[in-house]
């Protein structure tokens, strides 16, 4: 149920009314919109009904939502969801872009990534520090010492810092070092890890797991957002399908869906979607076209070398081709490319 507040309620009738649902034992979520202010209320519908919320001031009226999907829904708020990370904003009119290699793999590597994507108009740099990986023999990540070099470029470029944790202890840790924190596909439905990320004061990018329906996406967003935290990002990166040809199947039709289903910024991994690094480009500007609000995209000066997905990981060079085409894709759709606090 969703508590829609008058347009001229004031502070302490906002409060009176969320004070009041905790007292019905009701989880309430205060959720402020440009156009109007709404309390989602998890509980008993029957209850909330008879509680006699509805006549209490300030209050304009009550609002049922049907789907399992609560606070992710559209019907909790009407508009967009724009997340501010440091100087560059995701769900608004520009597009962002996250860019760098699969995994830290030494300073160097790292920081040359860092000011090579800043320099063709990356927002913020990517590095796995922990690597779910298939096989136990394959690189595991460079756990903590690579979280202080993400800390360290994020700090000499000015970028934003993003990885992934695989369990609530990384994820402790890695909030100290990162601005962004990524739940992988392999952990959407891990409950108790969307829990604790639901509890902690950084964006979380929740990527689609491997054969995650886009109602089950939505439901391990609404495990994060049910414990506080309303800063998700969903990242469409491919499902399973019977094809073999490329890593996953990209689902671009997901974008345009989830965003009239949810209220969430909506961003593409072109790169494990594919696996491979001459189609990352073409499904890049498939994904601006359709609205995704951002790209996670696999950038290494030297895919040859790399430790890991070397074959998805475009060029320095092919990097700043991409980001040039972007920006007419963009325009072509109404949009800007992101550049810190310009856009282009």
């Amino acid at each position: 149920m969703v508590i829609v507040m008058d347009l001229q309620a004031t502070e302490d009738q906002i409060k009176s009314v969320k004070k009041r649902l905790e007292e019905l034992g009701f989880k309430a979520h205060l959720i402020r919109g440009v156009e109007r202010i709404v309390i989602g209320a998890i509980g008993d519908r029957k209850q909330m009904m008879a509680s006699g919320i509805e006549v209490m001031p300030g209050v304009e009226k009550m609002v049922p939502i049907m789907k399992p999907f609560k606070l992710v829904s559209r019907e909790a708020k009407s508009e967009n969801t724009v997340i501010r990370i440091k100087d560059f904003d995701i769900g608004g009119e520009g597009i962002a872009v996250i860019a760098g290699p699969c995994a830290v793999e030494d300073r160097e590597q790292l920081i040359e990534t860092a000011r090579l994507v800043k320099e063709a108009g990356a927002q913020a740099i990517r590095g796995g520090t922990y690597k779910p990986r298939t096989s136990p023999y394959s690189f595991q990540g460079m756990e903590e010492e690579g979280l202080e070099l993400l800390a360290e470029a994020g700090v000499e470029t000015g970028l934003a810092t993003i990885t992934e944790v695989v369990d609530e202890k990384s994820l402790d840790l890695a909030a100290g070092y990162v601005d962004i924190i990524q739940i992988g596909a392999r952990n959407m439905q891990n409950f108790q890890l969307l829990r604790v990320a639901g509890r902690i004061n950084k964006p979380v990018v929740l990527k689609r797991g491997l054969s995650a329906t886009m109602e089950e996406w939505l439901m391990a967003a609404e495990y994060i957002m049910s414990e506080g935290n309303y800063n998700v990002i969903l990242c469409e990166r491919g499902i399973r399908t019977f094809e073999t040809y490329t890593r996953n199947t990209l689902d671009l039709s997901a974008v345009p869906l989830i965003k009239q289903l949810s209220h969430l910024p909506v961003i593409v991994d072109p790169s494990h979607a594919t696996g491979e690094w001459r189609l990352v480009a073409p499904l890049s500007k498939g994904a601006v076209a359709v609205g995704a609000d951002g790209l996670l995209v696999e950038v290494h000066p030297n895919p040859m070398k790399a430790l890991c997905d070397g074959p998805q990981s475009l060029t320095p060079d092919n990097f700043r081709q991409l980001m040039r085409e972007l920006a007419e894709i963009a325009k072509a759709v109404g949009r800007t490319m992101n550049q810190g606090e310009k856009l282009i």
